[in-house]
């Protein structure tokens, strides 16, 4: 249908998370439509070097260019809290708040039999490995999907042992949200998350 070379590339973006093959042919014809050479050169140079030079903090595991990453390496956060996240992404959006000082520690992942992902094919053991430098709360901050809650209770039942506080994110219905248009699952979860006024 296509010649060789835009058929790859169709190939090449259908990869992406999200994107179907019509997406993907957007895209692709979009660079070659609308891109100059230097752009698609500078484009795929900056996907190569983030590559190249991401790699995992060694304290967190979140995706760093300078090992520890910036977070680790602060003096102000408080180093007896850390907040287990499933994925880099996640970090950012809790940091978008401003509301919270600790560490981070991403796992990876979630657990999922279904799909094959057991506890060694994610980032725990690199957790319980920091538990032991004054750490007092991990705060549980996984998905509130099967996959994140069975996560959740895993790792808990592996730290709270060691004498450390674990808690879990609250879950509900989201502020400006109306309750008619909230799941069964959200409201349970509002409901037994309630707090004093």
């Amino acid at each position: 249908m296509h010649a060789v070379p835009i058929e790859k590339l169709i190939e090449q973006f259908e990869q992406l998370p999200g994107i179907g093959r019509k997406s993907a042919e957007r895209i692709a014809f979009h660079i070659l439509d609308f891109m100059s050479a230097e752009q698609a050169s500078a484009m795929a140079q900056t996907i190569s070097e983030a590559k190249t030079k991401i790699k995992f903090c060694s304290v967190c595991q979140n995706l760093t260019e300078k090992d520890p990453c910036e977070i680790c390496g602060s003096e102000k956060r408080d180093k007896t809290t850390i907040c287990v996240v499933e994925n880099p992404k996640d970090v950012s959006a809790i940091e978008k708040t401003n509301e919270y000082h600790g560490l981070y520690h991403v796992l990876h992942g979630a657990l999922s039999p279904m799909d094959g992902i057991s506890p060694e094919d994610i980032k725990i053991s690199e957790l319980l490995m920091r538990l032991n430098n004054g750490i007092k709360e991990v705060i549980m901050a996984t998905n509130p999907t099967v996959n994140g809650t069975a996560t959740a209770v895993y790792i808990s039942k592996l730290i709270q042992p060691m004498g450390i506080r674990v808690t879990r994110i609250a879950h509900g219905v989201p502020v400006g949200g109306d309750l008619e248009y909230a799941d069964e699952i959200t409201l349970i979860k509002a409901i037994e998350g309630r707090q004093n006024m």
